[in-house]
């Protein structure tokens, strides 16, 4: 006998699944959920437009002398070694120069060819007064110690070109003493950053001997690119952090903004000036500079009412009494812990600033039930 099957039809009811943008409105709070919330009246706000650039910290070359020689000579002495604070004056190095003692030599011989040349006019006055000789002959020889006083007031600013100043000369022309030993002095106070000289070193006027830098203060240098040029101005606010200094956050403004683009990097050069009292920024060091730019008058949204649910920015917004309505709203970036408001709010509408969480914890739970 064959089994009769009779067939087995199961109808299986798919309901339509529900939409994740389909959330819970509005909730209404208890007494006790209504303690842990913060309502706030939406306003304006200066907004701000913010920059961020890799940025060195650097010398500050209002604040920086490179010194050198003003002669030909070898370095017989150093005194200063790198990292030395020294005093505008200071001496660094000692040289002897050939050069010097040639140029005192010729202003030795001319400071003697005008004192004698000075004698000869001085003696044929008297001898025209007492009718020996013509005025001619006075105005020739006057003529010859002009023409030596040129020559002694070359060889004068001679030596001064080459470092020695009026109590040097005096001395010399008491002396009469040739001097070849020059020194070497700071002309600014502050630290040695470089030294490149040593003892038997034969240096040129061309040569950076020693940089001296005051580091009191110092320079904050990034390169803008060429497409945000007109960007940044002078006067604008800037902040700075340093990897090196992580707790620390730096406040100041931009001091220059270069008028030209480097051709190389096809950048603009931007700056901003620190004080550095305790010597903790050091040049070189790698920093981020944030330039800020005061915007326009704005409506903006305290970050903390924000809730983020299904990838969508949503807030709180106060309804009536203990009631609230989730919002779906749309918002420009994150600023200094605010955010403008594009779309979805209006000004004066009440929005949920802190409890947010529990609050939308208590929507989820409605909706589960």
């Amino acid at each position: 006998m064959t089994p009769f099957f009779k067939p087995l039809i199961i109808l299986f009811l798919i309901s339509p699944a529900a939409n994740a943008n389909d959330l819970l409105p509005v909730v209404k709070a208890s007494p006790t959920l209504m303690k842990q919330l913060k309502v706030i009246a939406i306003g304006e706000g200066q907004t701000q437009d913010s920059f961020r650039l890799p940025a060195r910290i650097d010398l500050d070359q209002q604040h920086v002398a490179r010194i050198g020689t003003t002669v030909i000579g070898r370095i017989i002495e150093t005194d200063a070694v790198l990292g030395q604070e020294v005093r505008k004056g200071e001496k660094l190095a000692t040289l002897n120069s050939t050069e010097l003692g040639l140029a005192q030599s010729v202003y030795l011989k001319t400071n003697s060819q005008v004192n004698l040349k000075r004698l000869v006019v001085s003696r044929a006055k008297r001898l025209m007064d007492s009718g020996i000789i013509a005025a001619a002959n006075i105005q020739e020889r006057e003529t010859m110690l002009a023409e030596a006083e040129v020559d002694l007031r070359t060889a004068t600013d001679q030596l001064r070109a080459l470092g020695m100043s009026s109590g040097d000369l005096a001395r010399l022309s008491k002396e009469k003493k040739i001097h070849s030993i020059l020194p070497i002095t700071a002309s600014i106070g502050g630290t040695i950053v470089e030294r490149q000289v040593t003892v038997g070193q034969v240096v040129q006027p061309a040569d950076a001997l020693f940089t001296v830098a005051n580091l009191s203060h110092v320079w904050v240098v990034a390169e803008l690119p060429e497409q945000q040029a007109s960007w940044a101005h002078k006067g604008d606010e800037a902040e700075v952090t340093i990897a090196a200094l992580p707790n620390e956050t730096f406040h100041s403004q931009l001091i220059y903004v270069a008028d030209m683009v480097d051709p190389n990097t096809r950048t603009v050069t931007v700056r901003m000036e620190l004080p550095n009292p305790q010597r903790n920024l050091k040049p070189h060091m790698l920093a981020n500079l944030l330039i800020r730019k005061k915007g326009v008058q704005d409506l903006i949204l305290p970050d903390s009412a924000v809730i983020r649910d299904n990838d969508t920015d949503h807030v709180f917004v106060e309804t009536g009494p203990n009631s609230f309505e989730l919002r779906s709203v749309k918002l420009g970036d994150i600023n200094v812990n605010s955010r403008p408001i594009l779309s979805g709010l209006q000004l004066g509408d009440k929005v949920v600033v802190e409890g947010g969480f529990h609050l939308n914890s208590e929507r989820q739970r409605k909706e589960l039930e």
